[in-house]
């Protein structure tokens, strides 16, 4: 039986991928746009049956090419923040997403896909609760409109297949080096930290110290655990955080990159305040383009994801940022470097 994964040579889409792989299934239709072309990469050591451009998929998809489909994993999609171009965003974000929830839906086809913690933007609150949504950017937008449609459609009961909805959070982990600006701060860190032995944080900002605003990051091991959950229980439906429920500031990944590259390389570990005095970290002025746009806390409210059954524990920053930093060190050759 057919697996559709789109964004499959992107950062989640790749790693659901070889999730998949990992339980014996290669009978996969991995759908992407490869620009840059060296997100190839993401795809290089994975098994799939068939790829198609996003700009031919819709239409094959929609005329059943495919055969019997299992499950569709809707990960791709434009994911710059700083994207100011809405047009382009709502026709790649939102309509591309409708079009593949009207044919699943038509197919009776369970839909899988990627919302984000970005739909709560000015909020202080990160519950699955329209009172609390409030994009800051077209992006974010993007999603929140898409989340909305899920919703009236679930309310109203039309859909025929489960439809579920992952509010990422602070995503870091393997196969990310093709995102640029948009890749974790653990990856950028990783190689400031390689060229130059030093790492930056920003500095004090809206009420936070330095290096201090707080984030719910979340390792895609953990993601691409939940998002299989939920494709082993197809009865579920609706939207949920994807975080860790626990947010952790700046500070705590620059020390985990910090200290997991020393330890590879047999140094010992440091505090904070000794990488500061050694000069491995530095702080630098918030920058003026962010501000207004910047979420300096997010910490994802779990109650509906573990009410839906999701019991499992997820990585701390120091874990799973350890284990990235091995990762990237062991594949410095190849997956880890930017494209």
């Amino acid at each position: 039986m057919t697996y559709i994964v789109t964004g499959a040579a992107g950062f989640i889409g790749a790693n659901i991928v070889q999730g998949l792989n990992a339980r014996g299934i290669k009978d996969i239709i991995a759908v992407d746009e490869l620009k840059p072309a060296d997100k190839y990469r993401n795809l290089a050591d994975l098994e799939i049956a068939d790829y198609l451009d996003k700009s031919e998929f819709i239409a094959a998809f929609s005329k059943g090419h495919f055969g019997k489909v299992n499950a569709v994993f809707h990960e791709g999609a434009c994911s710059d923040t700083m994207e100011t171009d809405g047009q382009y965003m709502m026709a790649n974000n939102y309509r591309y997403s409708m079009d593949l929830l009207d044919i699943c839906t038509e197919h009776h086809i369970p839909f899988l896909y990627a919302s984000s913690a970005a739909t709560y933007g000015g909020s202080d609150v990160f519950k699955e609760d329209r009172q609390y949504e409030k994009p800051l950017n077209v992006y974010g937008y993007s999603k929140f409109l898409f989340d909305q449609v899920v919703r009236q459609r679930l309310q109203a009961k039309v859909t025929t297949a489960q439809v579920v909805g992952f509010r990422y959070f602070n995503v870091y982990g393997p196969r990310e080096s093709h995102k640029g600006r948009m890749a974790s701060v653990a990856f950028h860190h990783y190689h400031q930290f390689l060229e130059a032995n030093l790492v930056k944080l920003f500095g004090e900002y809206d009420g936070y110290q330095e290096g201090e605003q707080k984030r719910d990051f979340v390792s895609v091991e953990d993601v691409v655990k939940v998002n299989l959950f939920f494709h082993d229980h197809p009865e579920k439906s609706g939207i949920f955080n994807l975080g860790t429920g626990r947010a952790q500031p700046f500070n705590d990944v620059a020390k985990s990159v910090i200290n997991s590259l020393r330890k590879i390389h047999g140094h010992a570990e440091l505090s904070l305040t000794d990488l500061v005095d050694e000069r491995l970290l530095e702080y630098v002025p918030f920058p003026e383009a962010l501000k207004g746009k910047y979420q300096s806390f997010t910490q994802a409210d779990l109650t509906n994801l573990r009410a839906a059954g999701y019991q499992e524990d997820f990585l701390t920053v120091e874990q799973g940022v350890s284990k990235y930093m091995t990762w990237l060190s062991d594949n410095s050759d190849f997956l880890a470097q930017p494209m």
